[in-house]
């Protein structure tokens, strides 16, 4: 076990190795020794807090064992911990119901802890949960409960992550986003601004969720982002750890890709090599997916409409089956328009039925993503039908909300519309 703790910031993958060790050591003790449930409570713990950050396949980290020991044995806050990593390691492996589910059991058992540290440390799992599920109020109402026990204390809970506020006045900036609320420019920006103290795998974290709004038509990068993610880059290849460094990837392909100044070329590499760490279970899985559909818009860009419809059709029934509503609206979006740009008899009902699919999703009051993206696929529609009134409609429509909100993304996008 101190070989485990002194490895854990050293060489994950190590420290995981003496903690299983430790495990099936405590297996074997007699079931008379006193320290016996305690030690086998212990590495187990550690494994599933683990789990996220090490990848790989979640099979071997005996979650539901842990849970038996630790609730026979009332240890609460072993429970809390593992349930943590576990909600984290469903995150990560796209099981984004699962780990919305379990977050909200994560929530109840911490209020009954009590304990503000442990709180403030473990919390962010659930509120990454719900955020990607589109649960925005209660993300926004988690975030700022870290926030509030935090109180202006950077390092305070860095159980799991660096810095649970710095985190928490990210994700709180993103689900304001969603929600429409102008407040979420501030939160984005003090955080951005906050992290650069801390390593660069919480840095790759918390930028990754900014840049990824990239993708909802909420902001464009501009020369200070190409700046901080070629930073960001640099760092994660001097740090050697596989998730940064696939982070870092991702975010600075997004950030290439979104501004439409270098070759895409370099975009679409980088891109590229974070999906297959996505695909190797080395990187949050559903980047996978995010990647898909830049390429499938690339393909419908390059004119071919036909991998454009086949690859964006796969990534769309990815997320609507993995309950991630964070970039599904711009997914539809990108079949949407190739289907009406190819034009064959079926794509038109083909479209109009993915729009109305996402119509029917269900979300909360206030949770605004979908709804301007509807406006814009229903101008499309429109204009395909022939029915010049509506889509003008739709485009004023449209145009008229992304003026509002000040979404930079929307707000080009509907200029270009004649």
């Amino acid at each position: 076990m101190r070989a485990g703790g002194w490895l854990t910031h050293r060489d994950i993958a190590a420290a995981r190795a003496s903690w299983q060790h430790a495990r099936d050591v405590a297996d074997r003790l007699p079931d008379a020794d006193t320290g016996r449930a305690a030690m086998r409570i212990a590495p187990r713990t550690l494994l599933c807090t683990s789990a996220w950050l090490a990848g790989g396949t979640m099979a071997d980290t005996g979650f539901d064992e842990l849970r038996g020991l630790a609730s026979a044995a009332g240890d609460k806050v072993s429970l809390a911990m593992a349930t943590a990593g576990w909600v984290s390691a469903l995150t990560v492996h796209a099981r984004f119901r699962e780990a919305s589910e379990l977050g909200s059991e994560l929530a109840s058992l911490l209020e009954s802890i009590n304990d503000p540290t442990l709180t403030l440390g473990l919390l962010y799992t659930s509120l990454a949960a719900k955020y990607e599920v589109g649960e925005m109020t209660e993300a926004e109402q988690l975030a700022q409960r870290m926030i509030d026990l935090a109180n202006g204390d950077a390092n305070m809970g860095n159980l799991i992550i660096g810095s649970p506020l710095v985190s928490a006045i990210m994700l709180r900036g993103c689900a304001r986003c969603f929600l429409g609320n102008p407040g979420w420019r501030a939160d984005v920006d003090q955080a951005t601004t906050m992290v650069r103290a801390f390593d660069p795998t919480l840095r790759a974290m918390v930028l990754l969720f900014k840049h990824s709004l990239f993708a909802t038509g909420a902001w464009l990068p501009d020369a200070p982002a190409l700046n901080e993610t070629a930073e960001l880059l640099e760092l994660a290849e001097r740090s050697g750890d596989n998730l940064t460094l696939a982070c870092a990837r991702y975010v600075r392909g997004l950030t290439l890709l979104a501004y439409h100044g270098p070759p895409h070329e370099d975009a679409f590499a980088l891109l590229a090599a974070a999906r297959e760490a996505a695909l190797q279970e080395r990187f949050t899985m559903v980047v996978a997916t995010y990647v898909d559909l830049c390429v499938a818009e690339e393909k419908a860009r390059n004119g071919d409409l036909d991998g454009a419809i086949d690859l964006s059709r796969a990534a769309v029934e990815v997320e609507y089956a993995s309950g991630d509503l964070l970039v599904r609206a711009a997914g539809v979006s990108i079949l949407v328009s190739a289907l009406l740009r190819r034009g064959d008899p079926t794509d038109l009902l083909e479209a109009q039925a993915a729009i109305d699919r996402l119509a029917a999703v269900p979300t909360e009051p206030g949770f605004i993503m979908h709804d301007i993206w509807l406006l814009r696929m229903r101008a499309w529609e429109a204009e395909a039908r022939g029915d010049d009134a509506s889509y003008r409609d739709y485009r004023d429509r449209y145009r008229e909300m992304a003026n509002s909100l000040g979404f930079e993304g929307h707000i080009a996008r509907a200029e270009e519309m004649d």
